[in-house]
């Protein structure tokens, strides 16, 4: 009966409502926070940062323009070495892919390119009779360097911008840093306000343009160490058709 008299006791027992500073502070502790707004960001930062901030965003349009160009421009290379190669090995007459590649209305570009100098070459010093065969070879295998030279300079041109972004972007949007804090320090000092509110969005500022940085400088890196290795890979693919091609050369002129 003891118990029986405790539990009418508590339902009896008026409720309490519970005070409304807790509630609205549990509410707020789980109501989402508003996501960071980065244009309020640079919008609101110091000169020196919103100047870095506009260097570093035309870095990345330059360096992006470069790596959409630069695609284009290496599965070009490849389509052309696999097209001339294909043409090459099939057993048609040199003279003939010699007169495809001296066309005027043809681009001659790669392989196509090496071996039409190295034809050429190798042509005009077979016309001269006081020419023997070793300095046929050796003229036609310097116009082919000369020219693998200037098709893999070609291959590498603007590399170096993307080497020159990845590796100084960083460094930049660091300035940008040290520039937003030093201005953030200097506002503590002359408003004489030291707490977090006053410090955070100096701070943020200054912390985007590091991340800013970051940004540019990753994609750049990326391109340029993939974009390295497939200009190597297209090297080497050009030397050895010039060796290539140079021992046929060497057969046709009898040399040992």
């Amino acid at each position: 009966m003891s118990a029986m008299n405790v539990i009418l006791q508590l339902a009896a027992a008026p409720v309490q409502a519970l005070p409304a500073e807790p509630l609205q502070a549990a509410a707020a502790a789980v109501a989402p926070s508003p996501g960071l707004n980065y244009w309020e960001l640079i919008s609101h930062a110091s000169l020196p940062v919103q100047i870095i901030i506009g260097l570093l965003a035309l870095a990345s349009i330059f360096s992006w323009v470069i790596i959409f160009s630069k695609m284009r421009v290496y599965a070009r290379a490849n389509k052309s070495a696999d097209d001339f190669e294909g043409r090459f090995w099939s057993g048609a007459e040199l003279t003939q892919l010699y007169r495809d590649a001296t066309d005027r209305n043809h681009d001659v570009s790669g392989l196509e390119a090496i071996f039409e100098s190295g034809f050429r070459e190798f042509s005009r010093l077979r016309q001269k009779k006081s020419v023997d065969a070793r300095v046929q070879l050796e003229g036609a295998q310097r116009a082919m360097r000369a020219t693998l030279a200037r098709e893999v300079d070609a291959l590498e041109h603007n590399l170096e911008m993307l080497a020159n972004v990845g590796s100084t972007a960083p460094y930049v949007g660091l300035v940008g840093t040290v520039f937003g804090i030093m201005v953030t320090f200097h506002g503590i000092v002359v408003n004489k306000q030291n707490t977090i509110d006053a410090v955070a969005p100096g701070i943020s500022e200054a912390l985007l343009a590091t991340a800013i940085g970051l940004f540019v400088a990753i994609p750049a890196v990326w391109a340029y160490n993939r974009y390295a290795t497939r200009v190597e890979r297209l090297s080497v693919r050009y030397e050895s058709f010039a060796e290539e091609f140079s021992s046929i050369l060497q057969r046709q002129t009898h040399v040992d």
